[in-house]
C-alpha cells in the first residue's frame, strides 16, 4: 500500500489554493471601489465599465480551454501559467497609462482569472476523497464571503490613503507567494490518461482551432450581451451584427468540435445526465444570483435610503451563511443524496426570493438582511453538493473538463441575468414614470434629492422594478427545480477511487482503469456501496496524493 499523503505537504497546497481563490474573489470588489480615482487619472469614462467587461469576458471564454489544457498536461502547469498570467496583467495595470491600455492589461489578468476559477476547483476535488471535500469547499467558500466583506474595505482604504496602482501592485507579494507554495509543495502523480505520449506529440494533439472558435464564439456573444441596452439598443445594428457573428461561431464551434480526435468541449459533458443537469443547474443559478449581487444595493440605497457601507452590508449576510450551510450540506446530502439536497436549497431559495415583492415599502434594513441570510444558506445547501456529485462522477482524466464546463455555464448564465434582468427592471421603471427611463440614471437621480421634484414616486418606482427582478429571480429557481427533477438522476453514478497503485495490466498492455463509462456513456461504479449510505455518496478511499506517483484510472468516452 503507498504512503499517505503528509498533513503539511497538503495544508500547504491548501493555502497556495485559498491565496490563489483570494486573488480572482477580490478582483472586483476591490477594483470597484477605485473606479473615480482611476476614471481621474485616466479619463475614459464613458468605456470604463470594461474595466469589468473585459475581466469576465477573458476569463469566462478561457474556461472550457484551461479545463481541458489541466486534463491533457496537468493541473500544476496550468495553474502556474495562470498564476503568471494574472500577475503579469496585475503588474502592466498598475502601469497603464491611459483607460485603453488599462482595460487591455484587465483583458490580460482575465486570461489568467480563467484558469485560477476553473483549475482550483478542479484541485480542491484532487486532494479529497469525496467523504472530505465539504472541509475544502468550505474553505474555499470562505475565502469568497471574506472577499466579500473585506473587499470594498481594502480597496477604500488604499485609494483613500495611497495611490490606485496599489489595488493592482498588492496582488503581486500573495501571487508570489501562492506560487511559490505550488511549486514546492503540488506534484501530481503520473497518470496514464488518454492523451499519453511525449509532450511535444500530446501538445499537437491539443484542438487548438476548437480552442480558438469557442473563445470567439464565446467573447462575441458576451459582448453582444454585456453592451447590448447600455452602449446600443438591442435592436440596433452593432447588436443584430455581433449575436448573428457570435451564432455563426457556434456553428462553427459545433463543426470543429464533431470533428477533432480530442476536442476542448466534447460532447460527453451533454450526453452524460449528471452532467448536463449539472451544467443547465448551475446556468439556472448564475440567473438566481444577479438579483441580490446586481440589483439590491441600489434598492438598499434607494429605496430604504442606506449609507453605500450599510447598503453593502445588507448584500454581505448573504456571504456569511453560505459557507456555513455548505460546509453542513454533506450531513444532509450523505442521508437523503445529492440530487434530493439541492432541490430542498433550491426550493427554499425560490421560496424566499417569491418572499422579497411582499416586503413592506419602505421597510427597515433588517428585512431584506434577513432574507439574504436564509437565501444564502439556501444557496450553499444547492450549490456545493452540486458541485461534489458531479465532480464525484467522473475520472482525473475528465475532471478539469468537467469542471470547467460547469463553472462556464455559471458564469453564462449570471451574464444572460444581468441582460435580462436589466431590461425587465428599465421596462418596469418606463412603464411605472411614463416614458423611457433607467434603472441607473433613477438611482443617480435620488442621490440628490433636492433636485428630484417627486422623490417618493422614484422610490416607488425602483422598488417594483427590483421587486420584479426578484420574482424573475425566483422563476429561474423553479426551472432550476424542475431541471434537477426531471434531468439529473436520482442517484449519481459516482466512481470508486482506489489508492494510485499500478493496476495490472490488461491484455493490451494497458494499466485496467475503473471509472470507465458503458455503452450508453455513463460511468461504471466500482466497488461495494457502503449501505449506510445512500448509493450516490458512496466514499472512496484517500488518495495518496501528493507523494506517490503512479497511474491513476484512465476514463474516456
Amino acid at each position: 500500500m503507498a504512503r499517505m499523503p503528509s498533513t503539511e505537504r497538503r495544508g500547504a497546497v491548501v493555502a497556495a489554493l485559498m491565496l490563489v481563490m483570494a486573488l480572482a474573489a477580490l478582483d472586483a470588489t476591490i477594483v470597484s471601489t477605485a473606479v473615480p480615482q482611476i476614471v481621474g487619472t485616466l479619463g475614459g469614462f464613458s468605456v470604463f465599465s470594461w474595466l469589468f467587461s473585459g475581466y469576465l469576458l477573458a476569463a469566462t471564454v478561457t474556461l472550457p480551454v484551461y479545463g481541458k489544457l489541466s486534463d491533457t498536461f496537468g493541473r500544476k502547469p496550468v495553474l502556474i501559467a495562470g498564476c503568471v498570467l494574472f500577475l503579469l496583467g496585475s503588474a502592466l495595470c498598475a502601469l497603464a497609462w491611459n483607460m485603453g491600455a488599462l482595460i487591455a492589461f484587465r483583458v490580460v489578468q482575465g486570461l489568467g482569472g480563467g484558469a485560477l476559477q476553473g483549475t482550483v476547483q478542479t484541485l480542491a476535488a484532487d486532494l479529497y476523497p469525496l467523504k472530505e471535500r465539504p472541509k475544502i469547499q468550505a474553505k474555499l467558500s470562505t475565502v469568497w464571503a471574506t472577499s466579500a466583506v473585506a473587499g470594498p474595505a481594502v480597496g477604500g482604504l488604499i485609494t483613500a490613503y495611497t495611490d490606485w496602482r496599489w489595488i493592482f501592485l498588492i496582488n503581486l507579494p500573495v501571487g508570489a507567494v501562492a506560487l511559490w507554495l505550488i511549486v514546492r509543495h503540488l506534484h501530481e502523480p503520473a497518470r496514464t490518461t488518454t492523451t499519453t505520449g511525449p509532450r511535444t506529440e500530446v501538445w499537437k494533439r491539443v484542438d487548438w482551432p476548437g480552442a480558438l472558435a469557442v473563445f470567439a464564439a464565446g467573447g462575441v456573444l458576451l459582448t453582444a450581451l454585456v453592451q447590448g441596452g447600455v452602449a446600443w439598443a438591442w435592436l440596433s445594428a452593432p447588436s443584430l451584427a455581433l449575436f448573428a457573428a457570435g451564432l455563426l461561431c457556434v456553428a462553427a464551434v459545433v463543426v470543429i468540435e464533431r470533428r477533432a480526435a480530442d476536442p476542448v468541449i466534447p460532447g460527453w459533458v451533454w450526453r452524460r445526465r449528471p452532467i448536463a443537469a449539472v451544467n443547465l443547474a448551475l446556468g439556472s443559478l448564475g440567473l438566481v444570483m444577479v438579483a441580490p449581487t446586481v440589483f439590491l444595493p441600489t434598492y438598499a440605497q434607494s429605496v430604504l435610503q442606506l449609507a453605500p457601507m450599510a447598503a453593502g452590508f445588507v448584500l454581505s449576510v448573504m456571504t456569511l451563511s453560505w459557507p456555513v450551510s455548505a460546509a453542513l450540506s454533506q450531513h444532509v446530502y450523505r442521508r437523503i443524496g445529492f440530487r434530493n439536497t439541492a432541490m430542498l436549497g433550491i426550493g427554499a431559495a425560490a421560496c424566499v426570493l417569491f418572499t422579497f415583492p411582499l416586503l413592506p415599502y419602505p421597510g427597515s434594513a433588517w428585512q431584506p438582511a434577513l432574507l439574504m441570510l436564509l437565501l444564502g444558506a439556501a444557496l450553499g445547501l444547492f450549490q456545493l453538493p452540486l458541485i461534489v456529485g458531479v465532480q464525484s462522477t467522473v475520472g482525473w482524466a475528465e475532471r478539469g473538463t468537467t469542471t470547467a464546463s460547469v463553472l462556464f455555464c455559471r458564469q453564462i448564465g449570471q451574464t444572460v441575468g444581468a441582460a435580462l434582468f436589466g431590461a425587465v427592471a428599465n421596462g418596469v421603471l418606463s412603464a411605472r414614470l411614463g416614458g423611457a427611463g433607467s434603472l441607473d440614471s433613477v438611482a443617480k437621480a435620488l442621490d440628490d434629492p433636492d433636485s428630484v421634484a417627486d422623490a417618493d414616486r422614484l422610490r416607488r418606482a425602483v422598488d417594483a422594478a427590483v421587486d420584479a427582478v426578484y420574482v424573475g429571480a425566483a422563476c429561474a429557481a423553479v426551472v432550476c427545480l424542475l431541471v434537477l427533477l426531471f434531468v439529473a438522476p436520482r442517484r449519481f453514478p459516482v466512481i470508486q477511487e482506489t489508492p494510485a497503485e499500478p493496476s495490472a495490466p490488461d491484455a493490451t498492455g494497458t494499466p485496467d482503469a475503473t471509472g470507465t463509462p458503458d455503452a450508453t456513456g455513463t460511468p461504471d461504479v466500482t466497488g461495494t456501496p457502503d449501505e449506510a449510505r445512500a448509493p450516490d455518496t458512496q466514499l472512496p478511499p484517500q488518495k495518496p496524493w501528493l507523494t506517490h506517483s503512479s497511474p491513476d484510472e484512465t476514463h474516456t468516452d
